[in-house]
């Protein structure tokens, strides 16, 4: 059982080392929610760290990081709070705990990285031991934004196979989508590379995405909206393009669901989109009991959560490449150690726990706001 005392929450604002542009936003610096729970367990004090993945504005889902930090401290705190003066609280139940409040699953799933992290962290535990991983080392893939040219893009991917990544996503939106890819394909014929639509086509548009089909692509993403399923499923039928997953997954439910109406022959495992590691596992367990091939995606994180999702992305069911890079693809100064590429590889870690203490000097640059709130007298 783990006690917690108190808990901060830091808006933290962090300059990305070039704009990154999907179909739904241009970001040039992320924001994000840091959660430092302090707490106790087994008579030692031991802190652990979570990170919200909530973009400053909700255009990825509805959640946003100001929001994030409202409902944690309004409504899921007082909940933990309420089983410590009950009861007793492990991270295994914090999901279980936090249930009744609807939807929030970044927020949710912070909080229980956070947990996780100090209780992992008192036992002396690396998560990759937790979670029963086995390697080392995963493969490493990069994501590619939506560029101002072609010429600009076929730079920017060539830069990225130089450092030695193992697979490109592109991503798409109507008006980018043939022509960049082709280009790409045309200059790298033996990479493999996938697609991401960030919902922004409708079934309207599939004899115009079986274009695609041309490119011998890994997966195309997410093509239509989150709650679309069912004409998921309708693409994927004319579609030879593995059909992938992303927003429409919250939850090993949902998962089954989708795995079961023939709308994803692939899933992108983001832990934070799903409410946290825990339920990430879960997902991948239905995934692999299904025969569906799954991969880990990301939210930009920093050094909070990127160790972690290599680590998830250890599990025996993550046979693509996920979008664990080096923290150099998007950040000049990192909060922890700068996780780096090698042979086209990131390390899983081997220290206790989910992430390593943030460097303090760099927490404090890049914090905007903090907030303490007190949890054991609440």
């Amino acid at each position: 059982m783990i006690q917690i005392d108190h808990v901060t929450l830091r808006e933290v604002r962090m300059p990305l080392v070039a704009p990154f542009t999907t179909s739904f936003s241009t970001q040039t610096a992320r924001t994000l929610i840091a959660v430092e729970v302090a707490a106790r367990m087994g008579g030692r004090e031991v802190t652990g760290w979570g990170e919200c993945g909530a973009l400053a504005e909700p255009v990825y889902s509805e959640e946003y990081a100001a929001g994030a930090m409202d409902v944690t401290e309004r409504f899921l705190l007082p909940r933990l709070a309420q089983v410590q003066r009950d009861g007793s609280l492990t991270a295994e139940t914090v999901g279980e705990h936090l249930e009744p409040v609807v939807g929030h699953r970044m927020a949710k799933a912070a909080l229980e990285a956070a947990v996780l992290d100090a209780q992992l962290k008192a036992a002396g535990t690396p998560f990759a031991t937790y979670l029963g991983v086995t390697r080392d080392r995963v493969p490493s893939g990069v994501s590619v934004g939506i560029q101002d040219s072609i010429p600009q893009l076929l730079d920017v991917v060539a830069g990225y196979l130089a450092e030695g990544y193992q697979r490109i996503k592109l991503k798409i939106q109507p008006g980018w989508d043939v022509d960049p890819v082709r280009a790409v394909r045309e200059a790298h014929p033996d990479v493999p590379l996938q697609v991401d639509a960030n919902a922004a086509y409708t079934l309207v548009d599939s004899a115009h995405l079986r274009r695609l089909d041309a490119f011998e692509l890994l997966l195309i993403e997410q093509p239509l909206a989150e709650h679309d399923l069912r004409q998921h499923a309708a693409l994927a039928q004319v579609m030879t393009t593995p059909m992938c997953l992303d927003e429409s997954v919250v939850s090993a439910a949902s998962a089954a669901d989708a795995i079961a109406m023939g709308a994803a022959a692939v899933i992108n495992i983001k832990p934070s989109r799903v409410g946290g590691y825990l339920e990430a596992r879960r997902i991948h367990e239905v995934a692999r009991a299904a025969g569906v091939a799954v991969w880990c995606g990301g939210m930009l994180e920093t050094g909070l959560a990127r160790g972690a999702n290599a680590a998830l992305a250890g599990l025996p069911g993550f046979t693509l490449p996920g979008d664990i890079s080096a923290s150099s693809r998007f950040y000049d100064r990192d909060l922890t150690t700068p996780y780096v590429i090698e042979d086209g590889y990131i390390r899983v870690p081997e220290f206790a726990g989910l992430c390593e203490e943030p460097d303090a000097d760099a927490l404090a640059d890049f914090t905007v706001s903090e907030r303490r709130l007190d949890v054991a007298a609440s």
